[in-house]
């Protein structure tokens, strides 16, 4: 009943948002990049040629009971055979950058060490497609497929693992850096310490979500200020890239915009979520005061002898500091949020924060329980970012939408690019954020984690049950192309006509 309640009250509160807006008739800023983005594990397939050794997810989904359709990675897109075709669809699309990881255990099968030459190469033939087809590449170091090997030695629990990532970032550099002008050194560690170190749901499947996940967290922020810094020491100068890490976040609305309680509530989720990394790497190495604490009275309450929530030496908060030459944002959709206690019973991040988030039910949903279709928020998202960070580029690093079909007729995915790209408009146009590239998720269907193949965000349907594995561009690819080639909106044409 207390829920019942609860959401009456919410669902009946004022809103300080609009569901739907006019459409901005207007160019993005000459030069602006446009692409979509991949993740090695979710296209390439070839799990062990050519020397490639087991990543935490080969093993995570070889147990059929942590995916959703008992599937794995195996093959997925086998991007690494048909790379070409991925690139044709893109040269098809008109994009001008492509956003893809590089696989780890395929370059250091051993996770330290010996370098694997056959993996290099498979990655200088992608690089060199691409700029044949004047298309730039922008290169994560890691997107979530640590190799099994270092896991076995603890992996981002480790505090060494700030040292592993050093080396195989320096190999990276060597290799791909004269091509490479925008490296990311982490996908979503949110993502990573939360669900691989807290909930299990991701691999490597360890549950710990008070403790292991503010580890995990920590050395990750550890080794990235680490490649950072290393770059700026040996290939800045010569290279002339930049080095940026990804970060993912929910906008946070206050369920009631005129209390101050959902408005504190709202701003301790946006430092417990995107804060939790985005403050000490580009303000001061340090974690929000907020969730410093809130924490540590916590674990003191509960008996700990420290806080859960480590804390950085003075000279990894120098190194931390300022290492970020932007913020790729992941964005796909919004919560409400209200304070409420958390249990002190409970040792988990989820009670850490005092707050309650969800989602209203009556936004327009997708093929993924998580994702409400909320434009609007993501203008929100930046203009908070550009205060928050200020002076700090902007690259929208994700953003797309799922079905569970696959159809070529998507024409709720055409909404959903058509709304947020427009916010994304009004973000640089009217609100001068320094928003410099857009990458939509995904180029094409892929394996989505723990969902398997069950949802769908691709501007290109893949046939997974095809050998050949056919790729066939979908309207919302085809109107991708149109916003690409136009960079913009241009007021022509029927809303709903396919002549994209």
């Amino acid at each position: 009943m207390l829920a019942i309640a609860i959401l009456s009250v919410c669902l009946s509160t004022t809103s300080a948002y609009s569901t739907e807006e006019p459409l901005l008739y207007d160019h993005f800023p000459d030069g602006f990049l446009w692409g979509t983005a991949t993740a090695a594990f979710q296209i390439e397939g070839a799990w062990d040629e050519d020397g490639k050794s087991a990543s935490v997810w080969d093993t995570f989904s070889a147990d059929p009971s942590n995916i959703a359709d008992g599937s794995n990675g195996k093959v997925a897109c086998d991007s690494y055979h048909k790379y070409p075709e991925d690139v044709e669809i893109m040269k098809t699309l008109g994009l001008n950058s492509y956003r893809f990881s590089i696989s780890w255990p395929r370059i250091l099968p051993a996770g330290v060490g010996e370098v694997n030459q056959a993996g290099v190469q498979y990655y200088h033939h992608l690089i060199d497609a691409l700029l044949a087809a004047d298309i730039q590449p922008v290169v994560t170091l890691y997107h979530w497929d640590l190799p099994q090997v270092l896991q076995d030695q603890g992996g981002w629990l480790n505090a060494s693992s700030a040292d592993w990532f050093n080396d195989y970032a320096k190999i990276c550099f060597q290799e791909f850096g004269s091509d490479v002008k925008l490296w990311i050194t982490f996908n979503e560690p949110y993502m990573v310490a939360r669900d691989g170190y807290g909930t299990g749901y991701h691999a490597p499947g360890l549950q710990g979500l008070g403790t292991l996940t503010y580890i995990a967290a920590h050395n990750m922020i550890r080794a990235h200020a680490r490649a950072y810094r290393l770059y700026q020491e040996l290939f800045a100068a010569g290279q002339g890239g930049q080095v940026g890490i990804t970060l993912n976040f929910h906008w946070a609305e206050p369920q009631d915009p005129n209390d101050p309680g959902c408005l504190e509530a709202a701003e301790t989720y946006k430092q417990f979520y995107i804060g939790w990394f985005g403050h000490p790497i580009l303000k001061d190495g340090k974690y929000p005061p907020v969730m410093r604490e809130k924490v540590d009275a916590k674990s003191e309450a509960q008996g700990f002898p420290a806080s859960r929530l480590p804390t950085f030496t003075p000279e990894e908060e120098t190194m931390i500091a300022g290492s970020s030459d932007f913020i790729g944002l992941n964005f796909y959709t919004c919560e409400l949020v209200y304070p409420e206690d958390g249990d002190i019973n409970i040792v988990s991040y989820d009670e850490d924060d005092d707050l309650v988030n969800y989602q209203d039910p009556d936004w327009y949903g997708s093929g993924s329980v998580w994702l409400k279709v909320t434009p609007w928020a993501l203008r929100a998202t930046l203009s908070w970012l550009m205060t928050e960070y200020p002076g700090v580029d902007l690259y929208i690093s994700e953003n797309g939408v799922s079905d569970n079909l696959g159809n070529l007729d998507d024409l709720p995915r055409v909404y959903y690019y058509k709304h947020y790209l427009n916010q994304l408009l009004k973000s640089a146009v009217i609100d001068k954020a320094p928003v410099r590239g857009y990458f939509a998720w995904s180029i094409m269907d892929n394996y989505e984690w723990s969902a398997g193949y069950t949802e769908k965000f691709g501007l290109a349907a893949v046939n997974m049950t095809d050998p050949g594995r056919k790729r066939t561009i979908k309207q919302s690819g085809y109107f991708y192309s149109k916003v690409v080639r136009e960079n913009g909106f241009v007021e022509s044409g029927s809303p709903c006509s396919n002549g994209y």
